[in-house]
C-alpha cells in the first residue's frame, strides 16, 4: 500500500489524479441526476431504449476516431520537443480521424431507418435522432482530437476545467430536453452533449498557432500510423465489441423476457459503472505506466499481489456496502418503479469484483503491447459475455444477464491467471528474474 501511495503522491497526484478525481466526481453526479429524470419522466421501459442508444453511440464515437487518442497522446508527449515528429504524428491523426469521422458519419445518416430497427426495433422512430448524431459526429471527433493534444501536453488544468464544464453543460441540456420531450428529448440530448465543447477546446488549442500551422496533410506519415495501429485495434476491439454484444443482450431480453425487465438490468449497469470509474481509472493512473517501466516477472508478481492484499480487500468492503444498502441505492438514484433491480445486485457485484481482480493482470497486455494475446482475450471474452447471457436468460430470465456477467468474467480471470501462470506462480531463479 505504501509504494502504491508513493507512486499516486510523487507521479501522479499532482499532475493527473485532481483531474482525474474531479472529472469522474462531476461525471458520476451527473450521471445519477441524469438517470433519476430518466426514471421520474420516461420510465423503466425508457430506461432500456437510452441504454440501446448510449451503447451504440459509443461504438459510433471510438470508430470514428480510429480508437486513436491514447496513442495520439503517448506519442505526442514523446515527441512534443521535436517539431517534425510533432508534425507528423498530429497530422497523421487529423486527417485520418477527419476521413474516418465523416466515412461513418456519412454511413450512419444515410444508414439511420436500418440502425433504428436495430437498436429499437421497426415500432420506434427515431431514426432522425441517428441522423443527429451524424451531423454532430465530426464536432465530437475534432473536440477529442484537441483533448489529446492538451493531454499529450499535460495541459491538465485547461482540461479540468473544460471537463467540469462540458459535465454540467450536459447535464443542464439533457434534464430540460428530458422535461421537454421526454424520451425523444433523452436520445437527442445523449448524441449531442459529447460535442457540445468542441468551441471552447478549438479556442484553446487555437491560441497554440505554431501548432495548428503544423497541420499538414504532406505530414501525414506512414511510420506514425505503423505506431499508432497496435493502440487503435486494441481500443476499437474493446470499445466497439463491448458495447455491440450488450445491445443484443438487451434486445434479447426485451425480446424474450419484456422491456421492462431490459430497464432494470440497464439501471443494474448504471450503478456498477458508477462505482466502477474510481476503482479503474485508480488503476489505469497506475497500472499501465508502471507494468510498461517493469521488466521482471518479480516486479509483475509483486505489483499484481501487493494490489491484491491493499486495494481489493476494500473494494470487496466496499462492494458488500453496496449490496446491503440496494434498497436505498435503488429509490434513491431511480424510483420505487425501479425496485426489481435490487434482484440483480448479487450477481452484478460478483462480476464486477472478479472483473477488477483479473482487468488488473490483463493491463500487462496493453503495457507491453501483446497484440494478438489481447486481441484473442477480448474476442473471448465478448463471446462467452453473450453465450452465457442469453443461454442464462432463457433459464433465469433478466437474471440470468448478471449470472452471465460473473460467469463470463470467471471464465476471463481463469484464462488470464493460465497465461500469465508462470509469472505469478512459477518459480523464478535469483540471478534471471527476466
Amino acid at each position: 500500500m505504501g509504494k502504491f501511495q508513493k507512486y499516486i503522491n510523487n507521479n501522479v497526484l499532482f499532475k493527473v489524479a485532481y483531474l482525474n478525481t474531479a472529472t469522474v466526481v462531476t461525471r458520476i453526479i451527473a450521471g445519477i441526476f441524469t438517470s433519476k429524470a430518466i426514471a421520474l419522466l420516461i420510465g423503466v421501459e425508457g430506461m432500456a431504449l437510452i441504454g440501446n442508444m448510449r451503447n451504440f453511440l459509443s461504438a459510433v464515437q471510438a470508430s470514428a476516431i480510429l480508437g486513436f487518442y491514447n496513442g495520439l497522446v503517448k506519442y505526442i508527449a514523446e515527441f512534443k520537443e521535436n517539431a517534425l515528429e510533432l508534425s507528423k504524428t498530429i497530422s497523421t491523426a487529423f486527417y485520418l480521424g477527419f476521413v474516418s469521422t465523416i466515412i461513418v458519419a456519412f454511413v450512419c445518416y444515410y444508414n439511420a431507418d436500418f440502425i433504428n430497427n436495430f437498436l429499437f426495433s421497426e415500432n420506434y422512430r427515431y431514426a432522425y435522432v441517428i441522423r443527429v448524431m451524424a451531423v454532430a459526429l465530426p464536432f465530437y471527433s475534432l473536440n477529442m482530437f484537441c483533448f489529446a493534444i492538451m493531454n499529450g501536453f499535460s495541459k491538465y488544468r485547461m482540461l479540468l476545467v473544460i471537463n467540469i464544464i462540458g459535465q454540467l453543460l450536459g447535464l443542464g441540456i439533457t434534464l430540460l430536453l428530458i422535461y421537454e420531450s421526454n424520451i425523444d428529448g433523452a436520445l437527442v440530448a445523449a448524441v449531442i452533449t459529447p460535442s457540445l465543447l468542441v468551441l471552447m477546446t478549438l479556442v484553446a488549442i487555437m491560441n497554440q498557432k505554431s501548432l495548428v500551422s503544423s497541420i499538414k496533410i504532406s505530414n501525414v506519415n506512414l511510420d506514425i500510423l505503423k505506431k499508432f495501429g497496435p493502440f487503435a485495434i486494441m481500443a476499437l476491439v474493446t470499445a466497439i465489441a463491448v458495447p455491440l454484444v450488450s445491445i443484443i443482450i438487451r434486445n434479447y431480453i426485451i425480446e424474450v423476457v419484456g422491456i421492462k425487465e431490459a430497464g432494470y438490468w440497464e439501471a443494474m449497469n448504471r450503478i456498477s459503472d458508477y462505482y466502477l470509474m474510481f476503482i479503474m481509472s485508480m488503476m489505469s493512473l497506475y497500472f499501465l505506466p508502471r507494468f510498461s517501466e517493469i521488466e521482471s516477472k518479480s516486479e509483475f508478481r509483486k505489483e499484481v499481489f501487493n494490489f491484491y492484499k491493499t486495494i481489493v480487500p476494500y473494494f470487496a468492503g466496499g462492494l458488500i456496502l453496496i449490496y446491503l444498502l440496494r434498497s436505498v441505492i435503488v429509490p434513491l438514484i431511480f424510483s420505487d418503479a425501479f425496485k426489481p433491480t435490487e434482484d440483480l445486485f448479487a450477481w452484478q457485484l460478483l462480476g464486477d469484483f472478479v472483473k477488477v481482480i483479473s482487468i488488473v493482470i490483463a493491463y500487462q497486455f496493453i503495457a507491453k503491447r501483446m497484440f494478438w494475446h489481447f486481441i484473442i482475450i477480448e474476442i473471448f471474452l465478448v463471446c462467452m459475455l453473450y453465450l452465457a447471457s442469453v443461454y442464462l436468460i432463457d433459464a433465469y430470465g433478466v437474471k440470468g444477464a448478471v449470472i452471465g456477467h460473473f460467469v463470463s468474467y470467471v471464465l476471463f480471470y481463469g484464462v488470464v491467471l493460465l497465461l500469465f501462470s508462470s509469472s505469478l506462480f512459477g518459480v523464478i531463479p535469483e540471478e534471471n528474474q527476466e
